[in-house]
């Protein structure tokens, strides 16, 4: 979930319902925004230091938060250090360069989980998100591939044609595969993940 933005005239409070509320029914994440409600990529600033910043303001709530997925799939070295300071898993990685970024914009290219060695020493899980919405819809009768971590937006659950193509695509997935929850897979991963320096899946 994304923190409330307090310059654009979000507040915690009523945030922090719906999110202790939602840390009961599935497992907990930090989705870091770093410019603002409409724009999720960083345009200054220290990124690492926001999400290091969200992350504890979340632990000091209460709230346990064990996942993170950068807004549009960004990251760089000082976010990746700041996850595995906080202890999460990431799912920021991408099986696909999404269609709306430059070739050289600055994200993390893995197609199955791996344990990242990181340039501080500190290694940092990845769950990589590999099925977009539409991507889903069209691989449920298709062959699938070992690791399937399909990615939706809220806004896709209030849009009628997308919550039933959403819905449809999960029920014919969940009858192919085993759906696992993702603190379950980051659980177990453990030492089976292989080993890669973030170097080797950095895009740019």
């Amino acid at each position: 979930m994304r923190p409330p933005e307090e310059a654009e005239g979000e507040s915690w409070e009523p945030w922090l319902a719906r999110a202790r509320e939602a840390a009961e029914r599935a497992p907990f994440g930090l989705h870091t925004h770093w410019t603002g409600v409409g724009q999720a990529r960083p345009s200054g600033g220290d990124p690492g230091a926001r999400v290091l910043e969200q992350g504890r303001r979340l632990a000091a709530e209460g709230l346990p938060a064990t996942l993170f997925c950068g807004g549009g799939w960004y990251s760089d070295s000082g976010v990746v250090e700041a996850v595995a300071e906080l202890g999460y898993a990431d799912c920021t990685p991408t099986a696909f360069r999404p269609p709306y970024l430059p070739p050289d914009a600055p994200r993390l290219a893995l197609a199955e989980p791996a344990t990242l060695r990181l340039d501080s020493g500190r290694t940092l899980l990845a769950l990589p998100s590999t099925h977009s919405l539409g991507m889903a819809a069209r691989a449920a009768l298709t062959p699938l591939p070992r690791w399937m971590h399909v990615y939706f937006h809220d806004t896709d659950l209030v849009d009628r044609k997308r919550r039933l193509a959403l819905v449809a695509a999960l029920r014919v997935l969940g009858r192919r595969r085993r759906p696992v929850r993702l603190d379950e897979v980051a659980a177990s991963m453990g030492a089976m993940a292989p080993e890669l320096a973030v170097s080797a899946v950095a895009a740019a």
